[in-house]
């Protein structure tokens, strides 16, 4: 069937698509290949689609458990970057970021349907049996997940290379204290989401508005960043900034950006933990 990095960097993408969190993802792969190898797998027709979907469901559990029990208002997936080459993981099949955190909007049987059929090209039929439910209730639940993302689905087509010279004048921008260069480059709708776990506290954890997304990210940098090393990377397939006090990473910023350059969203990840693995 395979080694086990051969094995994770299949089943990564399905796990991390729902979890959002890298160490939650390795334990249930890592339970669901030692369940499987007790087994008399030679009795498994088909291996690797029993597989995933055992790492699914699996995700699916620990999912709805993990929000039954979040203490956070708000809960931002951890962090992939996805521009240097990662051999373990199928780097494709990971969601862009501002995805993800839409994705959260949904439950979890709306989200494991759009994400089976949407990002990985599954039947209906084969939705149906991974979930054990019906062919006409994975319909209705894709339907019900459209319409919910439909609200609100972020543009993301941007070439990278143009969004870093976006986040480049945006960088020299917050520099300089130039107010109104920030205040054209964001959209009406700006919002900023922010997570800074259990260990930390956010200034704020959400910031929507021109006026208030200027005061909070001048403030943020000339009280916590301007000492900081900053540097523009791929973050879930977005542009991001990193902000490093001497090798140590402090914050990921991820931004949703419109093809002409407004800044819709800032997701702000904080939290120590989150952090590790960049």
């Amino acid at each position: 069937m395979g080694d086990f990095d051969t094995l994770n960097k299949k089943l990564f993408p399905y796990a991390y698509n729902i979890l959002g969190n890298i160490e939650d993802c390795q334990d249930v792969i890592q339970e669901v290949l030692i369940k499987f190898n007790e087994k008399d797998v030679d009795s498994i027709s088909n291996q690797q689609a029993y597989l995933i979907k055992s790492v699914i469901n699996q995700s699916l559990n620990l999912k709805k458990k993990n929000d039954r029990e979040r203490q956070q208002k708000i809960i931002l997936p951890e962090p992939l970057v996805t521009n240097q080459g990662e051999d373990k993981i199928e780097l494709d099949e990971i969601l862009n970021y501002s995805m993800l955190v839409l994705l959260d909007t949904l439950n979890t049987k709306e989200r494991a349907v759009f994400l089976l059929k949407e990002a990985f090209d599954y039947e209906h039929d084969q939705i149906a049996e991974i979930l054990d439910i019906s062919a006409e209730n994975s319909r209705q639940l894709l339907t019900r997940a459209k319409k919910k993302l439909k609200l609100r689905k972020p543009d993301t087509t941007t070439p990278l290379a143009r969004n870093r010279k976006y986040l480049a004048k945006y960088v020299a921008a917050i520099r300089n204290g130039d107010i109104r260069t920030l205040e054209q480059m964001l959209s009406d709708e700006i919002q900023v989401l922010a997570d800074a776990g259990n260990k930390l506290q956010a200034v704020a954890e959400m910031t929507s508005g021109i006026d208030d997304t200027v005061k909070l990210m001048t403030y943020i940098f000339e009280y916590y960043q301007k000492d900081l090393e900053i540097k523009i990377k791929e973050i879930n397939h977005q542009s991001a900034l990193l902000f490093y006090r001497d090798i140590t990473l402090i914050n990921c910023q991820i931004f949703e950006l419109t093809p002409d350059g407004k800044i819709t969203r800032i997701f702000s990840v904080v939290d120590p933990d989150k952090l590790m693995k960049i």
